[in-house]
């Protein structure tokens, strides 16, 4: 199962949609039972009260409802290669920067599913530590950053660990206090660091930044994984050295943290 394999692209009202291929080796009738039987969907699918309103059902070749606010459409057809079945899902959903994890957790859920229709009594369902979110994330050119129309450097990134470990990580375990010199796991090569405006820990830190322009350090509720990065630079003389120097210190941060 390559992450490779799977693709994000943009749906209708802004959402956006992952969709995702796998090959099963069982007939198209017995990945249907896994989809749509509570008592085999327990053992892999990712809550325990299963599916939402159903919005398409076409026995056994496809299978859609809400689920939250999102869509999770099902579709199963018979694989000429193995003999068995091609399951595909297609996950529409608002939240772009979530796309990492969904990716991630219906990697994991899908190989549970494949387990449980191998005879495996109580499928893995394995915990990824980060590099499988990682690699989605690279996959979906994630990481990039971007400069809003205004000028702002902007990253979001949603991360692998909870908002106290990102913020230890961050600064090193050293008080960030307002009136201080930021620290320098907050600053990017070439900003000039000034004074600390705000600090909330482990949500928010914000500085002023030398010859003018404001850093902002935002940690925010995530996906599932950890805690959501949203890091602003406003002001900045070169915007687009800026984005470089940040995408740089941003990528030191994520690998720090699937190191630990």
């Amino acid at each position: 199962m390559n992450p490779r394999a799977d693709t994000l692209t943009t749906a209708p009202g802004g959402r956006h949609a992952l969709r995702m291929e796998r090959r099963i080796g069982h007939p198209p009738e017995r990945v249907w039972a896994a989809l749509t039987r509570p008592e085999l969907l327990k053992h892999w699918f990712p809550s325990e009260a299963g599916a939402g309103e159903p919005t398409d059902v076409e026995a056994p070749r496809l299978y859609a409802f809400t689920w939250g606010d999102d869509h999770l459409r099902w579709e199963v057809a018979p694989d000429p290669e193995t003999g068995g079945s091609l399951l595909t899902l297609v996950h529409t959903f608002a939240d772009r920067f979530g796309a990492p994890s969904f990716g991630a957790g219906w990697h994991l859920c899908v190989s549970a599913l494949g387990e449980l229709l191998d005879g495996t009594a109580e499928p893995a369902r394995a915990h990824d530590t980060g590099e499988l979110h990682e690699a989605y994330l690279e996959q979906f050119d994630l990481g990039g950053g971007e400069i809003t129309t205004d000028g702002t450097v902007r990253f979001e990134r949603q991360l692998v660990r909870p908002a106290d470990v990102v913020w230890a990580a961050l600064t090193d375990g050293d008080e960030v206090l307002k009136g201080s010199e930021a620290p320098e796991g907050l600053v990017a090569d070439g900003v000039l660091a000034g004074e600390v405006t705000e600090v909330r820990v482990p949500e928010l830190v914000a500085y002023e930044v030398a010859g003018g322009g404001e850093v902002r350090v935002r940690l925010l509720d995530g996906t599932g994984y950890g805690a959501r990065l949203v890091l602003t630079h406003a002001g900045a003389v070169d915007p687009g050295g800026a984005r470089a120097a940040w995408h740089a210190r941003v990528e030191r941060l994520a690998g720090r943290l699937l190191e630990g």
